[in-house]
């Protein structure tokens, strides 16, 4: 799963050259925590966060009058308060990757570029979970179920045959392996809605084969 094919492509942008009066105004209007800072050609050369303009706005208890005050912001620019050292993804990179370092350095998103360092995109966590909802399959309904499956070749193969002789329609599968059990990974398996007859059918002959962890049928329909 690359960046480019998740991230959003229209990042809110200033120059180096905005105002920090302007940029903070940009920023509440649009609802958001951090500007990128471009150049002119669309480098990218920052980014301005709403902590940022906090901690360079005049204190409450300032002594200046409104004029003055008035004055010393619009002097402020972008550039004068921006962060230059940047944690970036490029377009060619794994959104899995960019997760990682959304989690270990506890930011919200990153700015995403071409090949040239040129600025195309930004990735949230939002646009993260938007990948998780999409690659389950979580947001077509339909039952999941998960079981602990011999890490060995061929068992995959075997439970894919398994669903498939039961006329289960498959949405996703995905795996997951503990550090203290290597033998063993997690399946997570998410199928077509069926009748109930078939599904009670299914997951009986399922429980005979495999240790099934769980089994879920949620009611979604006041989230989609």
């Amino acid at each position: 799963m690359l960046v480019g094919n998740w991230m959003n492509t229209k990042p809110v942008t200033v120059s180096p050259e905005t105002s920090m009066m302007r940029a903070s105004k940009l920023m509440k209007d649009t609802k958001s925590q951090g500007l990128c800072v471009v150049e002119e050609g669309g480098r990218l050369v920052g980014i301005v966060t709403d902590r940022d303009i906090k901690e360079a706005s005049p204190s409450k208890a300032t002594t200046l009058d409104v004029h003055e005050l008035y004055y010393l912001l619009s002097e402020i620019t972008i550039k004068d308060i921006m962060t230059t050292k940047l944690l970036t993804v490029h377009t060619n990179e794994s959104v899995e990757k960019a997760a990682l370092m959304l989690q270990k350095h506890q930011i919200g998103a990153l700015p995403v570029l071409d090949d040239e360092e040129k600025l195309v995109g930004i990735l949230s966590q939002s646009d993260v979970f938007d990948v998780l909802i999409r690659i389950t399959g979580v947001q077509h309904g339909g039952f999941q179920f998960s079981i602990d499956l011999e890490d060995i070749p061929g068992t995959m193969a075997e439970l894919v045959d398994f669903l498939n002789k039961r006329h289960a329609r498959i949405m996703s599968i995905l795996t997951a392996y503990e550090p203290e059990d290597i033998k063993y990974r997690k399946v997570f398996v998410r199928i077509q809605d069926m009748p109930h007859s078939e599904q009670e059918k299914l997951l009986s002959e399922l429980g005979e084969k495999y240790h099934i962890r769980y089994t879920l049928k949620e009611n979604l329909s006041d989230l989609l």
